[in-house]
């Protein structure tokens, strides 16, 4: 697995998205891959609770007949989380303050999300 070329990417999406902080690769059963976060973000515990939203996120959308689940976005008084799938693999953390620009960042995530997955894949 190419670790350098997921840091690059984990990196370019802070730096293009004003507002974002720190952001996690994680397997879907919620053990880190890799992680660009501050010394006070646990990647473990935000893997596993992002493991878990995703999961009841994936459920809502097959109950509810509203076709695949692409992410979830937790909406707080300081600021945000966001879970991407990453086809059945995978999922991105992407975690941001209150001046996050949530339309720029689903705008910015798709295409990162499939060069992701490309990576993870090859």
């Amino acid at each position: 697995m190419d670790f350098d070329a997921l840091a690059a990417e984990l990196r370019n999406l802070r730096e293009n998205v004003a507002g974002v902080t720190d952001t996690v690769i994680a397997a879907v059963d919620g053990i880190p891959i890799i992680a660009d976060a501050a010394a006070t973000i646990d990647p473990g515990k935000i893997s596993a609770l992002a493991a878990a939203d995703l999961g009841i996120a994936r459920q809502a959308a097959e109950i509810t007949g509203k076709g695949t689940l692409n992410q979830t976005v937790v909406f707080s008084s300081d600021g945000y989380m966001a879970v991407y799938a990453i086809d059945r693999m995978a999922l991105m953390v992407v975690m941001g303050d209150k001046d996050l620009n949530v339309g720029r960042l689903l705008f910015e995530c798709r295409p990162v999300i499939e060069r992701i997955s490309s990576i993870l894949a090859g």
